[in-house]
């Protein structure tokens, strides 16, 4: 998740969709700059993944955005977040993969009443800080990823991993295949329909398992053995802890078409109860014209729209020398949305996002949580 943590390539086949969004999605205005360097409580407090925000019990919102030492933002409203430096989740540099507490960034949230708030854990063991790569640590050899489950009962001021933490990982231990990144990745943030909670992540792909984004689906997250994957039928697939004896090795989840790397956000529109995603991905000259940020929408989840330009814009995923500038984890908020989880919008939100400076080739932690108003449209009322 650091300076090119998101540079992960996940090359999906996809194929033509049905029709274009049934949404228009628009930016206006110019990018408004919400958190500065400087603005936090140390290096760490940088933005470094998609922001998730909640309502607490206290009416105030909490929002998550930043580095691997979680600490959120807190106020009254969108617009007077400010860092609060106690830590509400740290990471252990624990060599241990067994552990699951190298490096962990807080990646999505949920909370029913605002003080039981369930998050989503992005876990990366790098094996090359802890002399455990067995092959030359370059670009992301020896990274290895799994989505884990953690637990506040005070509205976010502290979380703890639960009992049993993991919810997404690959199906064997951090040992093998050193030579690439492995695992479940950057997940969505966690959004609600039709009585159950769902969320997508990114996987690289393995042995009998295409790489893509998985949707996963759960009546009850403060389960997290209740979370399963889609197979292409039906949610049925769950996943163990590799480092536990007694591994079951999981059916192939089915990725979702046409998102290529990680879904940034997704909300439901209310006035069309369509569901409006945004994704980041790199040129591909076939389904995406330019780099940039991109939206599709959806009625089931499962059937996407052709993506349509959102922003033009080098990311993670490019090359980064002569850049100067890489923007990337593009998510939604709106400020009037009815639910605690901001997992719905009207006619207008917010695009968040976190640009980076470039120097020369080289990534830096001088980085923005950048906004921009956006105008979301129904253009068309057939099923995409």
């Amino acid at each position: 998740m650091r300076a090119g943590a998101a540079a992960i390539c996940f090359m999906v086949a996809t194929t033509a969709h049905a029709a274009p969004p049934q949404l228009r999605v628009t930016l206006k205005d110019a990018p408004q700059v919400m958190l500065r360097p400087g603005d936090g409580c140390d290096g760490h407090d940088v933005p470094d993944l998609a922001v998730r925000a909640f309502r607490t019990a206290s009416g105030q919102i909490a929002m998550f955005a930043l580095h691997y030492i979680n600490r959120p933002l807190r106020g009254a409203t969108l617009d007077s977040l400010k860092v609060d430096c106690k830590v509400a989740y740290g990471s252990g540099f624990n060599p241990d993969p067994a552990a699951y507490d190298a490096q962990n960034w807080i990646a999505a949230t949920w909370t029913r009443d605002g003080k039981g708030v369930e998050a989503l854990v992005h876990h990366e063991y790098r094996a090359a800080h802890f002399k455990r790569c067995a092959v030359p640590a370059t670009g992301m050899a020896c990274w290895y990823n799994t989505m884990l489950a953690a637990r506040s009962d005070d509205g976010g001021a502290t979380f703890q991993k639960h009992a049993y933490p993991v919810i997404a990982s690959a199906p064997f231990t951090q040992d093998v295949d050193q030579r690439r990144h492995r695992g479940f990745f950057n997940p969505s943030n966690m959004f609600g329909h039709a009585g159950h909670v769902y969320f997508f992540a990114a996987q690289t792909g393995w042995s009998g398992q295409p790489h893509g984004v998985c949707l996963f689906r759960s009546a009850d997250p403060a389960q997290p053995r209740s979370w399963r994957a889609w197979d292409g039928r039906a949610f049925s697939i769950s996943y163990d802890d590799p480092y536990r004896p007694g591994l079951k090795m999981p059916a192939a989840c089915k990725p979702v078409e046409p998102f290529p790397a990680q879904v940034g956000a997704v909300v439901r529109h209310r006035p069309s109860g369509l569901y409006l995603a945004v994704v980041q991905t790199w040129k591909d000259t076939k389904y995406f014209p330019v780099s940039g940020f991109y939206y599709a929408t959806s009625r089931d989840l499962l059937t996407w729209s052709d993506p349509r330009l959102l922003m033009a814009t080098k990311s993670l995923y490019d090359d980064a020398c002569g850049a100067g500038q890489l923007n990337s984890y593009p998510s939604i908020l709106d400020p009037a949305a009815q639910g605690r989880n901001f997992d719905d919008a009207g006619a207008a939100a917010y695009l968040y996002w976190s640009s980076m400076r470039v120097d020369g080739c080289s990534h830096t932690g001088d980085r923005r949580l950048m906004r921009q108003n956006m105008v979301i449209e129904l253009i068309n009322t057939g099923r995409p």
